[in-house]
């Protein structure tokens, strides 16, 4: 694969992984004991109004959701990351055939070629 490519993908995938943390940081707290995980804040309001604290649940919940899609994206980066690093970025994890320019450019963190995807 083309070195240029390669920094290419590497800086936009930096990039990336700097907005999903940033993103999960104004919600949740990185787990310091478990590598990739993060875990979303309470809001611990002290009101006693019953709709509030069901539109907490509710908010908690949605933060929940957020969080787990958003440490998917940033574990699929960072993974393409180390790859980069150790040589092996590129490689289909199931055929090891090289993954297509055109999807790493689409899809920079893609794990599988268009073949094996399907």
């Amino acid at each position: 694969m083309n070195k240029d490519l390669i920094e290419t993908l590497k800086s936009n995938l930096e990039k990336e992984q700097a907005t999903l943390k940033k993103e999960l940081e104004s919600f949740a707290v990185e787990d310091k004991d478990v590598k990739g995980n993060w875990d979303a804040k309470r809001t611990n309001a002290e009101d006693t109004d019953m709709e509030e604290k069901a539109d907490e649940v509710e908010e908690y919940d949605n933060k929940l959701s957020l969080e787990h899609s958003l440490e998917l994206k940033l574990r699929d980066v960072s993974s393409a990351l180390e790859k980069i690093a150790n040589n092996t970025y590129g490689k289909c994890e199931k055929c090891e055939k090289e993954i297509e320019e055109a999807r790493l450019l689409a899809f920079p963190e893609a794990k599988l070629c268009m073949a094996c995807n399907k």
